[in-house]
């Protein structure tokens, strides 16, 4: 496939311009015709002038997608049709990914297609629960009950990743404080001592030969060492893309000391949550499995989900393969175990995952209490061992002046 940039009049002659993929440059011009548009240009794509994405890591935050919920809720309860909405929250949307997907959800529906259809030809921006729900809504004629919830659902998950974030900021931020006070110490400061400690005459204790060695090291071997840190890095990256690394990191993310259980607790919350609003909108409970294990980025959860969905379809309790996975905790298969026997299992799910979101703001809040002191007690440590290197010398050499 090529890509093509075309200029293009809409049925109401406003200018479009863009990008297509087809084949050839006549299959584009006959696939914008197609569209309902009347091409005025269309020209292949170099290297430099094709669509390039730079955007990294998600494109779109929950917040967005919840902003945007808003948004078309409160128009479409104002009577506004749902073109129109989309036009308004297009223009009103920041995040560029976002409000072009908007407006290529606007042309769909122009088109005559259904919203949800018309969103699912931009699922690689608009997230899968997000489509099926609108899908529901639609059939339903609940179409601003389905983006309330939703809205509810992806602030939910906003206010969560939050308190996780939070928890990392401060050990982040002391760390590399940290390790920038070592590098300026032993790349500026050690050095400048250097010449006063050759002069002295006396052998140096052995912490400050220890700490000159390794600044010496530091110094002379700088830009090799960088070169090392740069290949490490790039090396855990391209190694944790691949099967054996994703898997291998996503099982440290649960068995890590402290870190592993809060991870759990916030899949535990978003596995609840995203299960029990689908339920509560119609969707089939296998549906709603495979969906809520898209949205996990840890492999091993995301595969117990799909597991556990083969052994629904053969009539098992979803319960039973989340309990013999030993994966989830034991409150997460008793509350499915009882929504199933109730036959209300989006009810036990909400209560499963507002458990789970107070969970996560307690380990949060835990997890930065236990780490401040030992940070300090790190960072202490370091700066008592720099001063001991500077300061043994000079009290050696006053007390040989006063044994003189």
């Amino acid at each position: 496939m090529n890509s093509f940039s075309y200029v293009a009049i809409e049925k109401d002659g406003k200018e479009r311009k863009g990008s297509i993929e087809a084949p050839s440059e006549e299959l584009a011009i006959t696939q914008l015709k197609a569209d309902g548009l009347i091409p005025l240009s269309v020209s292949a794509q170099s290297f430099m002038t094709k669509d390039l994405n730079l955007s990294f890591g998600t494109k779109v935050k929950p917040r967005d997608y919840s902003l945007f919920c808003r948004q078309i809720l409160g128009i479409i309860a104002a009577g506004v049709n749902i073109i129109d909405a989309l036009d308004i929250v297009a223009e009103q949307t920041e995040n560029k990914h976002l409000r072009k997907a908007i407006k290529e959800t606007q042309y769909g529906v122009e088109k005559g297609d259904g919203l949800a259809v018309s969103m699912r030809t931009q699922q690689e921006i608009f997230p899968a629960i997000l489509i099926n729900m609108v899908e529901a809504g639609e059939s339903s004629g609940n179409l601003e009950i389905a983006f309330d919830r939703m809205a509810s659902h992806f602030e939910k998950e906003a206010k969560l990743k939050a308190m996780i974030k939070k928890a990392m900021i401060y050990p982040s931020v002391v760390g590399l404080v940290a390790i920038g006070v070592i590098i300026v110490m032993m790349v500026v400061v050690v050095p400048n001592f250097e010449n006063l400690f050759s002069q002295m005459g006396t052998e140096l204790p052995w912490i400050t030969r220890a700490v000159r060695n390794t600044s010496q090291f530091i110094t002379s071997n700088i830009l090799w060492l960088a070169g090392l840190v740069a290949a490490i890095v790039a090396g855990i990256k391209f190694y944790k893309k691949t099967p054996n690394g994703e898997l291998l990191f996503a099982k440290m993310a649960l068995n890590m000391p402290v870190f592993g259980k809060l991870n759990m607790k916030s899949y535990c919350s978003r596995y609840a949550r995203t299960i029990s609003t689908l339920l509560s909108a119609g969707i089939p409970l296998m549906d709603a499995i495979e969906i809520t294990a898209k949205t996990i980025d840890n492999v091993v959860v995301k595969n117990t989900l799909l597991k556990a969905k083969e052994e629904v379809a053969r009539g098992v309790p979803l319960s039973i393969p989340l309990k013999s996975s030993g994966i989830f905790p034991s409150m997460v298969c008793h509350m499915t175990k009882i929504g199933e026997e109730t036959g209300n299992m989006e009810a036990m799910l909400e209560r499963l995952a507002d458990y789970y979101d107070e969970e996560v703001d307690i380990a949060t809040q835990s997890l930065s209490a236990v780490l401040e002191p030992f940070i300090i007690l790190f960072l202490a440590v370091i700066v008592c061992i720099l001063i001991a290197s500077i300061m043994s010398p000079m009290l050696q050499m006053y007390k040989d002046m006063d044994n003189l």
